[in-house]
């Protein structure tokens, strides 16, 4: 059961439960995009990331990945292992895109190899600004052994999203990660992963715009969102019922 509300973020809402180690997270069908500057709803988002999220936590479960996931209740609620929050955006290249582009002037599209990894500072103040090594280090967000643990997670979940995604004939472009520590200060994986965290390129199509398959056509005012989300759900668990 759902006790006080403890947070309520962008896309979800955390509960704290009758057990101080465990929360429930709600997922919202808000949508928001530029730091909070664009806001507007994706109908069934909540249910759908939901539904993805459950799935993917399980899948790098059993590959040795450690999430906060414990079960999923409800169409839009999980039970979480509450985490201490590392307050770092992990985000995961393998092909240029959004930020990356408009930054370096990077080609859309091109192909990464080895794969980039970039922390960004979450703070929505300060725009989640994109950190050194030697900045985390002054800043001491986290110790130089946690980044290397997060590097190390944020590696291997991207090879085994990437392999899956790739079933699915999607191209997994980029995504964010959040991290956590437990009681035991143990990282773990956090958040969600999902088409609001993912940038996912449809392989059956190498049209720019119809390709898209994530928060981009929420950010681009491309049009047909919801329809987009549903494909994804519908590959990734078309993909799981053949395991």
């Amino acid at each position: 059961m759902a006790g006080k509300k403890l947070y309520e973020g962008k896309a979800k809402i955390i509960y704290t439960t009758d057990d101080p180690a465990v929360l429930l997270t709600y997922f919202k069908d808000d949508a928001t995009a530029f730091n909070a500057q664009k806001r507007g709803q994706i109908v069934d988002k909540g249910k759908i990331n939901c539904a993805i999220s459950t799935y993917l936590f399980q899948r790098l479960e059993a590959a040795g990945v450690p999430t906060h996931w414990l079960e999923t209740t409800g169409e839009r609620e999980m039970r979480v292992k509450a985490l201490t929050i590392i307050p770092l955006e992990v985000v995961v290249r393998n092909v240029a895109a959004g930020s990356l582009c408009r930054q370096t002037g990077l080609p859309l599209g091109q192909i990464l190899n080895p794969p980039l990894v970039e922390f960004y500072y979450k703070d929505d103040n300060l725009g989640d600004p994109l950190l050194t090594p030697d900045r985390m280090r002054v800043m001491q967000v986290a110790t130089e052994e946690q980044i290397a643990e997060l590097r190390r997670q944020a590696e291997r979940i991207n090879q085994i999203l990437t392999e899956f995604f790739a079933s699915c004939a999607i191209t997994l472009v980029d995504f964010k990660l959040e991290f956590g520590l437990d009681r035991q200060q143990n990282v773990l994986l956090g958040d969600e992963i999902s088409p609001d965290t993912c940038r996912l390129w449809d392989q059956a199509t190498e049209d720019e715009t119809q390709r898209v398959m994530d928060k981009d056509r929420f950010r681009q005012d491309l049009g047909q969102v919801e329809q987009a989300y549903q494909r994804v759900l519908e590959r990734v668990m078309a993909q799981s019922h053949q395991r």
